[in-house]
């Protein structure tokens, strides 16, 4: 057994079924295209039985993305799983990975089956796929609540199949460090044929344990480990990629392990996916938050001072974050403006460029000049709203007074087609998005609005975050301007515009 951990990243797949997050084409493309650089091992890049989008997303990706295994996940059902190969089947390095629940809970609550139908189905499931491809991952859901001989006795019949890959879910974030180990350890004593397979893990956070359950699995025989950038996922998500990427890195002396991760990618994947998302990193967030290497104590301060390894157990610029000397001004041209969005990792065609370049000299005449974060927040709306049925094409609003209250006017174009609405709401805000909803006659109920500034100083981008709920379904929204009025319109027309795709 080597040291050579693989690193699975689920981003694009579970991260994408955290509440609020719809993602486009584009913006999975570019997520994937970021992964590369980063260098994971494995990509999950859907689930293409859900919706016709979910598929589009994963072709492209399975086309363009060409150094990562690219994999599917597949219900153990024949149509999701032949779903699956059409979406993946131009890949240089397809995967197919199917699953199917084997707690006595699942069995007798959501699948309404016995213990031998369940098995079989796994069996007939892992023969199809290996009809489509050689490498063939499969997962037992709710492992940590299975029955232990029963689910030897499915991980047995799934590696007899043909299985090349054995994931060990703890589903729903149950599992303790000590006992996740000892479950697979047992696993690798008691299954036939296992030493010849990849095992891997996937654990949950819901007792904010997913990655010590999954580093503990790594010392019981596991090598594979699955999770995503911000730790995105299901309820409390799934184990931090970044957490583990630098544990493992950080504290290689005790484990022995090694991943083909350049780390110094981390920060700016981290970035991307908070931006396209619409989830914020919290500030206090290990590795990639914006205090984690920041010191208020005088006692840290001054030891940092004198040698960082006081207080840092890792360089910031081993995960990527270091300070960005670009700045550009309002008279800074086109080219300038695709020379620097190059440096930052961005590349966009002649016609996206002359879009963005407009959005760029509206944003430098209002603020003057631009630093690199905010050149990267630009690039980011950019991607968000590629595809977006409708676009902010003017505003006017009143703060009011005595004799008016609040009123914002918008105007929305789509396709040719303008639509103007006039709104008057608690304040401008509140105008402006009651506007949006008029114009556009969808019913939303706001859940969150926060703004954070991009860089320091009264003239800095706002970044407004929306959360909606419409229909009973959340979709989240992002919106950037140096004016919080527009940044809001935005974001919150950001959402709105998913919910019509």
């Amino acid at each position: 057994m080597g040291n050579r951990v693989y690193i699975f990243d689920t981003t694009l797949r579970d991260g994408e079924q955290s509440p609020g997050i719809s993602l486009g084409t584009r913006e999975k493309l570019e997520i994937a295209e970021q992964l590369q650089k980063l260098k994971v091992d494995v990509i999950e890049a859907g689930f293409p039985a859900t919706s016709k989008g979910d598929f589009d997303a994963v072709c492209q990706i399975a086309k363009k993305i060409r150094e990562p295994v690219i994999c599917a996940l597949a219900r153990a059902l024949p149509d999701d799983i032949n779903t699956a190969w059409e979406a993946i089947k131009e890949a240089e390095n397809p995967r197919i990975h199917t699953f199917i629940s084997t707690s006595d809970i699942h069995l007798a609550y959501q699948l309404k089956k016995s213990r031998q139908e369940v098995k079989q189905l796994a069996v007939d499931a892992v023969r199809l796929a290996k009809r489509h491809t050689s490498d063939v991952e499969f997962s037992p859901m709710d492992a940590t609540r299975s029955d232990v001989d029963y689910l030897c006795e499915v991980l047995e019949a799934v590696i007899r199949e043909g299985a090349t890959v054995v994931n060990i879910p703890d589903t729903v974030g149950y599992a303790i460090p000590e006992e996740f180990g000892d479950l697979i350890r047992t696993l690798m004593e008691k299954v036939p044929g296992i030493e010849n397979v990849l095992v891997s893990v996937h654990c949950h956070n819901d007792l904010g344990l997913a990655v010590a359950n999954s580093i503990a699995a790594l010392k019981s025989g596991a090598r594979q480990v699955e999770c995503a950038i911000n730790g995105l996922g299901e309820r409390a998500g799934n184990a931090s990629s970044e957490e583990i990427i630098m544990a493992l890195k950080v504290r290689k002396d005790l484990l022995g392990f090694e991943t083909g991760i350049k780390t110094e990618e981390i920060s700016r994947t981290s970035r991307l996916v908070s931006l396209l998302t619409g989830y914020p990193v919290q500030p206090n967030k290990a590795i990639v938050g914006r205090n984690a290497f920041a010191h208020e104590s005088g006692i840290h301060q001054d030891g940092v001072l004198k040698a960082r390894s006081t207080y840092e157990i890792m360089d910031a610029s081993s995960v990527g974050l270091v300070e960005s000397d670009i700045v550009l001004g309002k008279h800074s041209g086109r080219h300038a403006l695709k020379e620097q969005l190059e440096r930052l990792g961005y590349y966009l065609k002649d016609d996206e460029l002359d879009q963005a370049f407009s959005r760029f000299k509206e944003l430098a005449d209002k603020k003057g000049s631009l630093s690199g974060k905010d050149i990267e927040a630009i690039a980011l709306e950019f991607i968000r709203t590629q595809g977006q049925e409708w676009k902010l094409t003017g505003y006017e609003v009143h703060s009011g007074g005595k004799e008016a209250p609040p009123s914002a006017t918008i105007t929305l174009e789509r396709d040719g087609e303008r639509r103007t609405e006039r709104a008057i709401g608690d304040g401008m805000v509140d105008a402006a998005c009651k506007a949006i909803r008029a114009a556009l006659g969808v019913d939303a109920k706001l859940i969150s609005f926060t703004v954070e500034a991009i860089t320091g100083g009264l003239d800095a981008l706002g970044d407004v975050t929306i959360q909606l709920e419409v229909g009973g379904k959340r979709v989240v929204g992002r919106g950037v301007s140096t004016d919080i009025v527009e940044a809001s319109a935005r974001a919150y027309l950001n959402a709105i515009n998913k919910v019509l795709r």
